[in-house]
């Protein structure tokens, strides 16, 4: 009797581990697995990013200096990229406050955008440069590949157009110079004295005639024949009477190269289009680089010397170089660090750079060759696919549309179908947030000056092959004051073409690999 109760209490003791199982079992079939779960929000540490803002408004441009850098390793060599803000001013302006600088930031924006927008119709509608009437009219308007080439990105958001800027070496001897970091152009140049007209730098105005490199190209050489708009000087066709000749002997005499280059917002520059030898950081000296001496120069560019072009129009500095591959990271623009830009002129990709994490296809269109197109399938926006329709991310058969990749615009502009999409779907998984007023572009924002951290629905760009760039929530969800008002970080556009701007690439490294026709993205790899 004693052996039959044992074999009993046993077999009870079985049943009732059996229903323990299955309910465990039920119970998780109804709740999402934790990778599920936390690929639907992401956290934002509000106090953190708010303090960086706060920071960023404290810290002191005047006494700060970026020297050329140094490398160690000729196969590596460093060019810091740094943020507009945290350059050295020379006449020390400061905003009041965080919402100041914010709204600093978007009007600059806003130009860049409108800037990319109306150069973009003009290339569908078939509108070559050379045919518009020059801004400024009334005042008259062998290359040695580098191995490697890698330097330092720092931000830059109150020294005028562009919000990266890096430290140039540019002549010979190398005058170091800070210039924009621009993919949106093609033509390299600098501010050149004697000047006609200049704007205000923090370095000195570089001087031609104290550089034994510097070189004139002549108006029938294939540089000046690819500008889009360039003349002779002394030409008939081009007024060049306010342009001075450089103050070197062979500079600026009859026959050679002027160039003339307008971004659309009122920005321009004038000048000689000549070669000079550039130097990037630590890295050996270019020479034969063909840049643009300008003596007549206006817009949004005060405290930068000049532009670095990163497209991929011929002109451009990656194309000179034969570069096969190109990689930047951009700090945080409220940040002082700095990060690295790279060129390659190898098949593998410089040994400081990383094997991306997610790749997707670099697409060029015929009609611009200026701008790196990206193949984007989708947006998802916790975890869920938008209802978007392909064709708001697709080039059409006339060139328009599609989406670029872009250093010196912001906020990320999408056609208004997708950005609906987005931000209705944003608002729904944040609706136990505490709302708060638009600011400028921004229609989404919240107060969030009570909290500490929050829980947001994450955002993912979509790329072929199933891939997916998942930002993080401060690249997406951004203070716009110094009280703790955060608006969601993108905005719609009524123009056919979207673009994936800086602050959605903040502490990701973006490279180019223009053989393979390839764009990556490395999150946490600056």
């Amino acid at each position: 009797m004693a052996e039959d109760g044992t074999h009993r209490h046993r077999f009870l003791l079985f049943l009732l581990s059996l229903l323990a199982l299955s309910t465990s079992s039920a119970v998780s079939r109804h709740l999402p697995p934790r990778s599920t779960r936390s690929a639907t929000t992401a956290t934002l540490d509000v106090s953190a990013t708010l303090a960086q803002a706060l920071r960023a408004l404290s810290f002191d441009p005047v006494s700060s200096h970026h020297p050329l850098s140094h490398n160690l390793s000729s196969s590596a060599i460093s060019l810091p990229l740094h943020s507009r803000d945290f350059l050295p001013s020379s006449d020390g302006h400061r905003h009041p406050d965080y919402k100041a600088l914010t709204l600093a930031r978007l009007r600059r924006d806003a130009a860049r955008v409108r800037s990319i927008a109306a150069r973009a119709a003009l290339a569908i509608g078939g509108v070559a440069a050379s045919d518009l009437k020059p801004i400024a009219e009334e005042k008259a308007l062998p290359i040695a590949a580098a191995d490697s080439i890698e330097g330092p990105v720092v931000s830059g958001t109150s020294l005028g157009s562009g919000e990266y800027f890096s430290r140039v070496g540019v002549g010979r001897p190398a005058k170091p110079l800070y210039m924009v970091l621009d993919t949106g152009s093609d033509v390299s140049w600098i501010q050149c004295a004697p000047c006609a007209d200049c704007y205000q730098q923090t370095d000195p105005v570089f001087d031609p005639s104290a550089s034994s490199s510097y070189a004139p190209l002549s108006c029938d050489s294939s540089q000046c024949r690819s500008l889009d708009i360039s003349a002779c000087r002394n030409s008939s066709s081009y007024s060049s009477s306010s342009i001075p000749a450089a103050a070197s002997g062979s500079g600026g005499s009859d026959g050679s190269c002027l160039y003339q280059v307008s971004y659309g917002d009122g920005s321009y520059t004038v000048g000689d289009f000549a070669t000079e030898t550039v130097t990037l950081g630590g890295s050996d000296p270019v020479s034969g680089v063909a840049i643009g001496c300008g003596h007549d120069n206006e817009g949004l560019f005060v405290g930068a010397a000049g532009l670095l072009a990163l497209g991929g129009g011929p002109l451009s500095f990656p194309s000179q170089i034969s570069a096969r591959s190109f990689s930047y990271c951009l700090v945080d623009r409220d940040s002082p660090a700095s990060s690295t830009l790279d060129f390659s002129a190898a098949s593998a990709p410089s040994p400081s750079v990383p094997a991306p994490a997610v790749t997707a296809p670099l697409l060029r269109n015929r009609r611009l060759e200026t701008f790196y197109y990206v193949g984007v399938t989708g947006i998802s926006v916790g975890g869920e696919m938008l209802s978007i329709p392909p064709s708001a991310f697709a080039v059409d058969e006339s060139g328009a549309g599609g989406v670029i990749v872009d250093s010196g615009t912001a906020v990320t502009r999408l056609q208004e179908e997708a950005y609906s999409a987005l931000r209705d779907a944003f608002r729904a998984g944040t609706a136990s947030l505490p709302s708060a007023s638009g600011v400028s572009l921004f229609d989404t924002c919240y107060d969030l000056s009570s909290r500490t951290s929050v829980e947001v629905p994450t955002v993912g760009f979509h790329f072929p092959g199933g891939r997916e760039l998942r930002l993080p929530a401060k690249n997406y969800l951004i203070p716009v004051d110094g009280a703790g008002t955060y608006c969601l970080a993108f905005a719609p556009t009524s123009a056919p073409l979207s673009i994936i701007g800086n602050v959605q690439q903040q502490g990701t490294r973006v490279s180019f690999d223009l053989e393979k026709a390839s764009v990556g993205f490395s999150p946490n790899k600056c």
